[in-house]
């Protein structure tokens, strides 16, 4: 298996300096566990803090901070909802900029399914047009992806 395609020399340096890096600048905000939780509770449209508290069995300072740093990255938003007899609350949803983040946290699944649990997965990805089964992969420059909002995802049985 090759190392990635940037050469198997020895480097002595990365080829892209830190603050040059995407990936650099994407983990100055997803940069633990408990925010990839966090994203993964409001991807699957887990809006209210005790909710996600209850799912992922945070801390309530920890979840508190992490949902400031999402909110002021613009990843998540505030959304006031009210039920009934209840004061006012708010819950947390996913910008653009977050569910951007989509195919991330399905290749991040996907990875987890097939190197660190058994090959199952808990859901199932397929096109919502043709029913065919999806994967996260590269796609070539000039040819057509399809897009996440084109994706249905369902729990597997």
């Amino acid at each position: 298996m090759s190392n990635s395609g940037i050469g198997n020399s020895i480097r002595r340096n990365a080829p892209v300096p830190m603050a040059q890096c995407g990936a650099a600048c994407a983990l100055e905000i997803l940069s633990d566990r408990w925010t990839m939780l966090i994203i993964r509770e409001a991807f699957y449209g887990v809006m209210r803090y005790e909710d996600m508290r209850d799912d992922i069995g945070i801390p309530r300072s920890v979840l508190t901070q992490r949902l400031k740093r999402l909110t002021e990255a613009e990843v998540l938003e505030r959304m006031p909802y009210r039920e009934e007899g209840e004061r006012t609350r708010y819950g947390y949803r996913l910008t653009s900029r977050g569910q951007s983040l989509g195919l991330t946290l399905l290749a991040l699944m996907q990875w987890g399914d097939e190197e660190l649990r058994d090959g199952s997965s808990a859901i199932a990805l397929h096109d919502k047009e043709t029913g065919a089964r999806l994967r996260v992969g590269l796609v070539r420059e000039g040819t057509s992806e399809i897009p996440l909002s084109s994706a249905r995802i369902t729990p597997q049985n």
